[in-house]
């Protein structure tokens, strides 16, 4: 996996644990969530994307 990619796995991860933790501390937040769906879809995207 390059960079990029790899780059972009580690903050959909961390994302994830952000999102879980407001979640967990502050209660749902539709807007958290929604972020983070778009942040894992970009990060497919450059997985897709990178060449083989």
């Amino acid at each position: 996996m390059p960079g990029s990619a790899r780059t972009m796995a580690v903050l959909t991860v961390s994302g994830l644990v952000v999102a879980t933790a407001y979640t967990v501390a502050m209660g749902a937040n539709g807007w958290v969530w929604f972020s983070w769906v778009v942040l894992a879809l970009v990060t497919l995207g450059v997985v897709a994307a990178r060449p083989v």
